[in-house]
């Protein structure tokens, strides 16, 4: 099978939160389909950990309290076509309410195993999940 060629990679910082009950935030853009990671597109100068906590205050009103880094993953991105996001990925931990704001329409936790009804990005799907389901992540919102 021949690679597929995308050009330059959206590089996004992207968070897994998960709760106590082992569910994980996954969030819904406006006007799109998949679910995913909360998080976005890096600044220009703005390290991966920045970008993380600006995202999660204004698309989620929350504040990033702790984070562990856990690679960098690539997938197709959901979004635009022909491209490809580059995540830097980390287990967060935040602090305060969380509500969609900016972007984002909806929010949900789900187990990794109990997600078929959902429509999921590339990422979150061939990525994160397996990911999840290979190591026991939990972690409680402060």
């Amino acid at each position: 099978m021949p690679a597929i060629n995308y050009p330059d990679p959206i590089r996004i910082a992207a968070a897994v939160i998960v709760d106590h009950n082992g569910c994980m935030l996954l969030v819904r853009k406006r006007g799109t389909l998949c679910f995913m990671q909360p998080g976005g597109k890096r600044e220009s100068g703005e390290s991966a950990l920045a970008t993380l906590a600006r995202e999660l205050k204004e698309e989620l009103g929350c504040d990033l309290h702790r984070a562990e880094f856990l690679g960098t993953f690539s997938a197709p991105a959901a979004n635009e076509a022909s491209r490809c996001v580059e995540a830097a990925l980390f287990h967060a931990e935040v602090s305060g309410e969380i509500n969609p704001g900016a972007e984002i329409d909806e929010v949900v936790w789900a187990k990794p195993l109990q997600v078929s009804a959902i429509p999921l990005a590339p990422l979150t799907e061939t990525r994160v999940f397996p990911l999840l389901r290979s190591r026991s992540l939990r972690h409680r919102i402060a």
